[in-house]
């Protein structure tokens, strides 16, 4: 069985407007898919979008509309074969500080909103438009999402309480959705990246003196990961056949210690 053909092709990355969502974005590009960039940054999505022949739909996740408006804004393009769920925040704080208060209930809430309530509603709305295309192949293929985790769902550090519990939701979400959504030939797997070389760490002499501090905790290569590295592992996920109902830890090896 040969890779998944994305030729003709629609797709959605949320979180398309930088980082590990925009390197996935440009390699679905590049694999010859029509990519909705979903992402709030008007500016920078507009511009990836055009810069790779895609379309821009400002997206908050957890809205159940703008999911619709992204998955028609993608169906116009051709068939919807692949959405990659890299729309995310994070939100450092203990459970309870250093004064004795606890950590704020509606932070906590956002952060599941945004990271586990958005996945699945991006996941939902666009599997639902996948079902009704017709199959890619004699498996009876119609689609592949990707969704976002994070090594901290795994080895949550000291202050990840909230992010933690967010990506451990994705990681416990996989299976069962795979096995959900295999009746109408749509796969689903999960990428669980480490210490990734994003917008979050800032740019300049003290950004990158951190960075490389960062990554002597990596086993090996001794750096931070590249957005266009875990794009690779998404690539695999989506175009990979028999790839289905799993979670990759692709963090160089790494073993997040308490802090």
């Amino acid at each position: 069985m040969p890779r998944m053909n994305l030729e003709g092709s629609s797709s959605i990355v949320t979180g398309g407007a930088s980082g590990i969502g925009e390197a996935s974005a440009r390699q679905l590009a590049a694999a010859g898919s029509r990519v909705v960039v979903a992402d709030l940054n008007e500016e920078r999505g507009q511009a990836i979008a055009s810069e790779i022949g895609g379309l821009f739909v400002k997206c908050d996740v957890t809205s159940v509309e703008d999911a619709q408006a992204s998955v028609a804004a993608a169906s116009e393009m051709g068939p919807l074969r692949a959405l990659v769920n890299s729309a995310g925040i994070g939100w450092a704080g203990r459970t309870v500080d250093r004064n004795g208060d606890a950590f704020p209930l509606d932070a906590f809430n956002r952060v599941i909103q945004i990271n586990l309530v958005g996945s699945f509603n991006m996941l939902a709305q666009s599997a639902a438009a996948m079902s009704k295309t017709d199959p890619v192949d004699d498996d009876g293929t119609r689609g592949a999402i990707v969704n976002m985790a994070s090594a901290a769902a795994f080895d949550g550090q000291i202050g990840q309480c909230a992010y933690s519990a967010s990506k451990g939701g994705v990681v416990g979400m996989t299976l069962p959705i795979a096995r959900d959504l295999s009746a109408i030939g749509i796969r689903v797997n999960t990428i669980a990246p480490g210490l990734i070389d994003t917008p979050i760490y800032g740019e300049g002499e003290a950004s990158d003196q951190f960075k490389a501090h960062l990554g002597q905790s990596v086993l090996f290569p001794k750096r931070l990961g590249s957005g266009e590295e875990l794009a690779f592992g998404v690539m695999e996920c989506i175009t990979n056949p028999y790839m289905n109902g799993e979670t990759i830890r692709l963090d160089g090896g790494i073993r997040m210690p308490p802090k």
